[in-house]
């Protein structure tokens, strides 16, 4: 219950936010639709609130989150007052309106929420593969605890830190990173009492559903749908794969940015309708400053391409008629709102040419399956957004490319502008989408990551041109009705269908930010812990024990992440998270959290540093339970580094078992040290000690059987496998207890 508590707090909080500022700015004539645009008017207000709160040098929302309440509490007083709310047309009853998109909104949280809130019993973050929630949520301890000044722990390690022209983590945010994400995760974190790693995922979560209004204003506006067809379209976005794909991998930027680029398209259309005089200029100016907000705050580099629909539209009306006049002054009102929103935001338009220096420096994102015409209305195969198998791809594909002509021919004979706009949402956005799925299969990049966020970005307009077909719903003809109702029932079963293969995957096998990571976060309490080497093997759980350790500099061996570089290991403790933990007979010395982490003081007289060698698989793991393992493939070794001047004497327990019974010779180099059984029934098993001599070192874990078939279905040969791995230093003349 506390999840969908959560989820609808942090909605309502949104809603509040965005209530007054939508009444002040939507243009006199749509004023009685002012709840379409209350959203976006409120994520572009608490973002901007967090970007003047960081350059007031502020100390972080968590000081002035609830007093920043008053400015949506004055708009909206304001709103009151001028609009006379409780009878004009402009008032409270223009919400009724809207019921039906209320009720879609509702159904599809309580779809998402419902997967989110068993993968643990407390609130707490979970993805299916993507490590950005860690992310965010370092950004938004960034902007909820620190000031802009403040360089201490982490936020000021130059040389771990450093990206492009930023050289500390706070400006990182501000000129290169997704800021808007974070500052909202900050400041609805901070008016709630509730740290980034509770709410991130949840807040992905309800920036989703809150597309839905512009979705369905953009299918009713401008596709020219009856209001009912409209609901249909954005109850469809709703239950989109293409949609939960993005919430259950945590892409909350992306999301804003949608919402950033709908705003941005009926703008840019309705000014041209609307003879793109200054006045109507002027009446829209405050919808496209807060779309240009938008995507400066979310997806900067997206600037390039949120107008192609809008232009494509006006360009293409003004080359049809010859009114080149009229779209020159179209797109001098297009970009004065911009030049404002890029004067306010100025280090997010400096760090454009930056952003895409670092595309072409890193490949980001992985390889997503192309969606093809029956994939754009949600009817794929699986949560990875892979196609149907077998024939039923084919007659899908061909079903819906038929019922998408069929809708604009129908629009095209009716001589209306809807024919128009259809192919202005659509058709540009499909041309990029293929060249970058081309790019990808021609260079073997990840080309198809991006491919996928330009669909995904500009897929409330693609949805809404695409169901153009959904006129046929109010047809004076049975038959065509028929024939429409019929095929968005399939459509509409087939999302449904995708989304509980999400919700499946979502509820047994996520990446969960379970209470042992959580307990990280401990060490930020401890004085002496000042500074950490961050040898934690899984991403995942690396990235967000750095947001968790955000007051302590912070060293890590291998690239973690933009702003996280590998470094020299300079912290004074080991913070240890993998399968190998490294025990110091001193009590200062070692700090265990739990179960899977500990920190190891590296000033110890018995430290040393451990990591796996050659000869084991990947790590594995049981979904839901921080139980994780790794099997040998005979022969395995760990790499031992002893900094100290002599050997130390160390006790290694293994938990493990083997394919078989088997024998495990244990060597330090090519030192033979002694031999143990394994059995084939899981237990922990005392190692035959061994004398780790100073410097690097190799130690041999080698079955004396050879390895065996780990079983049908899999064409691994096995030896052992390691669920830990704990290294007990030993004092001299004490000996090792368990």
């Amino acid at each position: 219950m506390i999840y969908f508590l959560t989820a609808c707090a942090l909605l309502l909080h949104l809603l509040f936010w965005g209530v007054g500022l939508a009444l002040w700015v939507t243009p006199g004539r749509w004023r009685r639709f002012w709840p379409v645009f209350c959203a976006p008017m409120g994520i572009m207000l608490q973002s901007l609130v967090v970007w003047a709160g960081a350059y007031a040098d502020l100390p972080g929302t968590d000081a002035y989150g609830r007093w920043s309440e008053l400015v949506p509490a004055v708009l909206l007083a304001g709103a009151w007052w001028r609009f006379d709310m409780g009878r004009s047309v402009a008032g409270w009853r223009s919400v009724r309106r809207f019921w039906g998109v209320g009720l879609a909104m509702a159904v599809c949280l309580i779809l998402l929420v419902g997967p989110l809130s068993r993968t643990a019993k407390s609130l707490t973050t979970a993805s299916l593969g993507s490590c950005d929630a860690a992310d965010y949520a370092a950004g938004a301890r960034v902007l909820q605890e620190f000031a802009h000044s403040d360089r201490s722990g982490f936020i000021g390690l130059t040389e771990v830190v450093s990206v492009r022209s930023a050289d500390n983590f706070f400006d990182f945010w501000l000129r290169l990173n997704h800021f808007t994400p974070s500052a909202l995760i900050a400041l609805n974190g901070s008016v709630l009492g509730l740290a980034p790693y509770r709410i991130t995922g949840l807040l992905t979560a309800v920036l989703m559903v809150l597309t839905l209004p512009l979705v369905y204003w953009l299918a009713r506006t401008l596709v020219q749908l009856r209001p009912w067809a409209a609901v249909a379209v954005g109850l469809l976005y709703g239950l989109s794969p293409v949609t939960w794909y993005a919430v259950y991998h945590v892409a909350t930027g992306q999301l804003i940015a949608a919402q950033a680029i709908a705003l941005l398209t009926w703008g840019g259309v309705v000014l041209w309708r609307q003879r793109a005089d200054w006045a109507r200029g002027l009446a829209l100016g405050g919808v496209l400053f807060a779309g240009y907000a938008l995507v400066l705050g979310a997806y900067n580099f997206i600037l390039l391409v949120c107008l192609v629909p809008a232009a494509a539209f006006a360009g293409g009306w003004a080359l049809w008629r010859g009114e080149t006049r009229r779209l020159a002054r179209w797109l001098a009102l297009m970009l004065v709102p911009l030049v404002l929103a890029g004067l306010v935001q100025a280090e997010r338009v400096a760090g454009l040419i930056e952003r895409f220096s670092l595309f072409k420096q890193y490949d980001f994102g992985w390889h997503i399956p192309v969606l093809s015409p029956e994939g754009w209305l949600g009817m794929v195969g699986d949560e990875r957004l892979g196609a149907l198998g077998g024939g039923a791809r084919w007659l899908l594909m061909g079903a819906a490319v038929a019922m998408m002509l069929a809708g604009l021919i129908v629009a095209v004979r009716r001589r209306s502008v809807a024919a128009w706009a259809v192919v202005c949402l659509t058709v540009p956005i499909l041309i990029g989408y293929g060249i970058l799925e081309e790019r990808g299969a021609w260079l073997g990049t990840n080309a198809s990551y991006d491919a996928y966020k330009l669909f995904s970005v500009f897929f409330p307009g693609l949805l809404a041109g695409f169901c153009g077909w959904m006129t046929f719903f109010s047809s004076s003809r049975p038959v065509v009705r028929g024939i429409a109702l019929a095929f968005g029932v399939l459509v509409l079963v087939l999302n449904l269908h995708a989304a509980y293969r999400f919700g499946s995957q979502m509820a047994s096998d996520p990446l969960v930010v379970d209470r042992e990571l959580a307990a990280v976060q401990k060490l930020e309490t401890m004085p002496a812990v000042d500074s950490l080497n961050m040898n934690v093997d899984d991403g995942w759980a690396r990235l967000w024990a750095n947001s968790f350790l955000l007051h302590r500099a912070q060293y890590f061996p291998i690239h973690t992440y933009e702003g996280r570089l590998n470094s020299a290991l300079k912290g004074d403790w080991d913070l240890n998270g993998g399968l190998i933990r490294v025990k110091v007979p001193d009590a200062e010395g070692c700090v265990v959290l739990n179960a899977t982490y500990s920190a190891v003081n590296t000033h110890s007289p018995h430290y040393l540093r451990a990591e796996f060698g050659d000869g084991w698989f990947q790590m594995e793991r049981l979904p839901r339970f921080p139980t994780r393992w790794r099997w040998s493939m005979g022969a395995a070794s760990l790499r031992v580094h002893n900094p100290q001047a002599r050997a130390l004497r160390v006790i290694v327990w293994l938990k493990t078992r083997g394919v078989i019974a088997r024998n495990l010779d244990v060597f330090v180099g090519s030192r033979p040290c002694g031999s143990v059984r394994v059995g084939a029934d899981l237990k922990l098993v005392e190692l035959p000690e061994i004398s780790v001599p100073p410097g690097d070192s190799v130690v041999e874990l080698r079955c004396h059987e050879p390895p065996g078939p780990a079983g049908p279905g899999d064409a691994r040969t096995l030896g052992f496998v390691a669920y830990s791995i704990e290294l007990d230093v030993l004092s001299e003349g004490v000996p090792a207890e368990k």
